[in-house]
């Protein structure tokens, strides 16, 4: 089968574009850029931006199946920026997936869709979450609608399932924890509350994997058509002891301090003003929308995903952090 992934240059892409290749598909690349290491594993990569009707259509055309993960993500940016990628990119793959009469589209998404600045207790470990609503950033807003409309695509003539991976980390991470590692080093990392509230993680390999069972499962009709999954491991940590055993896991220090989660939300606030007002380069240190994130429990249910395309993590958080730890050591040495 010949397969498209969006975005196969990131984090996750790079696991889905090698998943697909080892289960023996054809797979192209929709990318902004070049990877070697698409290359060495035989992905052919066209390049183009999703904002770009006519090259989304061309990179479609042909292909059996789509896997859209490609995105903006961030803390940070204008509202624009966000839209112009998250939503008008994710119409113009639907629109050239109903041109080419693709059947199948597996939509990356995201829990931040249903982010609440209070997130209700009752709803911690639930099946069904609502969508979140006065969204602080730009990224959870556009990846709500997005997957809005990836759902209502579905129908008689395209299958389409969402699948919302909670903080996927592991070998190969060259963004998030790269940058928590520094931060952590440079001694400016904090504790928003007193990191105690319980979050939901995905291994890599166990992210990829939903995507391959969901895929497997979905056709017209479908359990699994037309609806959202949360994904993770299923092994909630609290953020204290979840951030300090991937810090550990990369030969970083421990982070013991903290600050209150009103003085992290008004620093946001500062920052989101400042920052625009004197121009300055590079994400804020701090957002609302960051702080509300880092002192909220986030964990859901795994059994509508297990339920309806059999997704069962396999690989264990403390298995993981072995495989991270003898993923860093050669570097090291």
């Amino acid at each position: 089968m010949k397969i498209l992934v969006t975005g196969g240059g990131g984090f996750l892409g790079q696991a889905l574009c090698r998943g697909l290749v080892e289960r023996g598909h054809e797979v192209l690349s929709f990318n902004r850029g070049h990877y070697p290491a698409l290359q060495a594993l035989g992905v052919g990569q066209i390049r183009g931006d999703l904002a770009d009707a006519n090259a989304v259509q061309h990179a479609v055309a042909g292909v059996d199946a789509v896997f859209h993960n490609a995105a903006k993500a961030g803390a940070w940016g204008s509202y624009d920026s966000y839209y112009q990628a998250n939503v008008v990119g994710t119409d113009n793959v639907l629109a050239a997936c109903r041109t080419h009469g693709v059947r199948r589209l597996v939509y990356t998404s995201t829990p931040s869709v249903t982010h609440r600045a209070t997130h209700p207790v009752e709803g911690l470990g639930a099946d069904e979450v609502p969508y979140g609503e006065d969204f602080q950033a730009p990224y959870a807003a556009t990846k709500a609608i997005a997957e809005q409309h990836v759902l209502a695509a579905n129908g008689a003539e395209l299958a389409t399932v969402a699948l919302r991976p909670r903080l996927i980390w592991g070998p190969g991470d060259n963004q998030l924890l790269p940058r928590l590692a520094e931060r952590a080093r440079a001694g400016r990392l904090r504790f928003v509350g007193d990191g105690l509230n319980k979050v939901d993680t995905t291994y890599i390999d166990n992210a990829a994997q939903a995507h391959f069972d969901a895929f497997d499962h979905l056709v017209v009709g479908a359990a699994c058509a037309g609806k959202a999954y949360f994904i993770s491991n299923g092994e909630p940590l609290p953020m204290r002891e979840l951030l300090n055993r991937l810090l550990a896991a990369v030969g970083a220090p421990a982070v013991e301090k903290s600050i209150p989660f009103k003085t992290a939300y008004r620093i946001g606030a500062v920052c989101e003003k400042l920052w625009p007002l004197l121009r300055l380069r590079g994400e804020p240190p701090m957002t609302r929308f960051l702080a509300e994130q880092l002192c909220t429990p986030h964990w859901y249910s795994m059994a509508p995903a297990r339920r309806d395309f059999g997704y069962v993590p396999k690989v264990s958080i403390e298995e993981g952090m072995r495989r991270l730890r003898a993923s860093v050591e050669p570097a090291a040495r």
